[in-house]
């Protein structure tokens, strides 16, 4: 009896054991899914290890995205552009005949009727094209008013001969008057005749940090209203030769990459973070990359925008130069001390002089040849073009240039005045 309970004694405190870890470990497991959760900026995170705190911040960020659509959504409208198709049939027979700007990046309708020729042999004509208005293209914009100020690029409507038909996300359509373009920068402000609309919230593209998540929205192909996109901020600062397949083409400055895709129509529909803020305006895209989009920083068109609220026009601030951009090609040609800034040259063929004539830098006394080095401590250089500066300041603005002059650097003043059309 003695040995068998000696045997018995340790099997039971063993099997004591694996039984009390056992109940402790079950109960653990139970408080730990019921309690686990704990609270970690502004949300609660499941202590479940890296796949459950990965799932619960994607949670949160589809949350967000769902969240800015939802609430953006209402101001975004697609802009229709309608023309007499036989001004336009014939020109172009691509898909999306323009290259980067999405002016009219849509298909046109072609009605081919084969007809027998001389031979017998069948050939294509084109059908005479009616002489009515037609949807030949489109865009995007936001509304930035309650009364119906909306914000898009200017070769969205840079058409004069175009009609322009602004569609709510509601599917309300009123017509559209284009108030003003802003002659630097591509962007538009035009009006529709409405009231107590949602207007966006502006953010401050200047705080923008690559990786940030944005969310795109536009009239997608001229056919799908408020399509959404998302992706992150690839590249700021960017410098942008934007064509179309008219051969017009302009520089987007301090321009905004994302890989949310942006195609045709999407030009002019707002790029916002997770906020819910408009930080940039959605404008070009290179198509010989996957998903590279450009966008306007907004702050660019907060000065515009702000000018015609107040005064019914874009007032511009003049400084009277005309200018080219240093390059490297300009350095070892002319052997010069400096690789950027801004050299005063005009243009001998239109007789156009470098200095206009009773201008802010004819007061001062810049010369041709001279070359503006700095505006007010900010460089000027090809990813800061002397425009792009000078449009911050408002006429009656005093600033300071820096400017390389016949060998020398000196400080000058100048007080910059009103642009006039007829100082072109």
């Amino acid at each position: 009896m003695h040995q068998a309970t000696h045997f018995r004694s340790p099997f039971l405190f063993l099997l004591v054991i694996i039984l009390i870890s056992f109940t402790a470990g079950l109960g653990g497991g139970l408080l730990g899914s019921w309690y686990g959760p704990q609270m970690i900026e502004g949300g609660f995170e499941p202590a479940v290890g890296s796949e459950g705190k990965a799932r619960t911040l994607k949670v949160t960020e589809d949350s967000a995205t769902v969240s800015v659509v939802k609430n953006v959504s209402p101001s975004v409208v697609s802009i229709v552009v309608s023309k007499d198709i036989s001004q336009v049939v014939g020109r172009t027979g691509d898909v999306f005949p323009f290259d980067d700007f999405f002016e009219f990046g849509f298909p046109f309708d072609f009605k081919f009727n084969p007809t027998p020729n001389d031979n017998g042999k069948q050939q294509q004509e084109k059908k005479p094209a009616e002489k009515k208005k037609q949807q030949v293209g489109g865009g995007s914009g936001f509304i930035v008013t309650k009364d119906g100020m909306i914000l898009t690029n200017k070769h969205v409507v840079s058409d004069p001969d175009a009609d322009y038909t602004v569609v709510t996300n509601d599917g309300k359509e009123y017509p559209a008057k284009v108030l003003a373009t802003d002659p630097v920068n591509d962007v538009a402000i035009v009006k529709i005749d409405a009231s107590g609309l949602v207007p966006v919230d502006l953010g401050d593209s200047d705080d923008i940090q690559i990786g940030q998540t944005v969310i795109a929205i536009g009239y997608t192909l001229g056919e799908y209203r408020n399509t959404v996109t998302r992706g992150v901020v690839s590249g700021i600062n960017r410098v942008v030769q934007a064509t179309d397949g008219t051969g017009q083409s302009e520089v987007i400055q301090e321009a905004i990459q994302t890989d949310a895709a942006i195609n045709p129509g999407n030009s002019g529909g707002p790029l916002l973070n997770l906020s819910g803020q408009v930080i940039g305006i959605n404008t070009a895209v290179n198509r010989a990359g996957q998903s590279v989009g450009f966008a306007i920083p907004v702050n660019i068109a907060k000065r515009p925008l702000d000018s015609v609220i107040k005064h019914g026009r874009i007032i511009r601030p003049f400084l009277g130069v005309r200018y080219r951009l240093v390059n490297e090609e300009m350095v070892k040609k002319n052997n010069l001390r400096v690789d950027y800034g801004a050299i005063v040259a005009g243009n001998p063929q239109e007789n156009e002089l470098g200095i206009v004539a009773d201008s802010p830098a004819e007061k001062a006394d810049l010369r041709e040849g001279d070359i503006i080095l700095e505006v007010n401590g900010e460089r000027v250089d090809q990813g800061h073009a002397l425009a792009n500066l000078i449009v911050k300041y408002a006429p009656g603005d005093t600033i300071k240039l820096k400017v390389l002059s016949g060998g020398e650097e000196k400080e000058v003043s100048v007080t910059l005045s009103e642009f006039k059309e007829e100082q072109k």
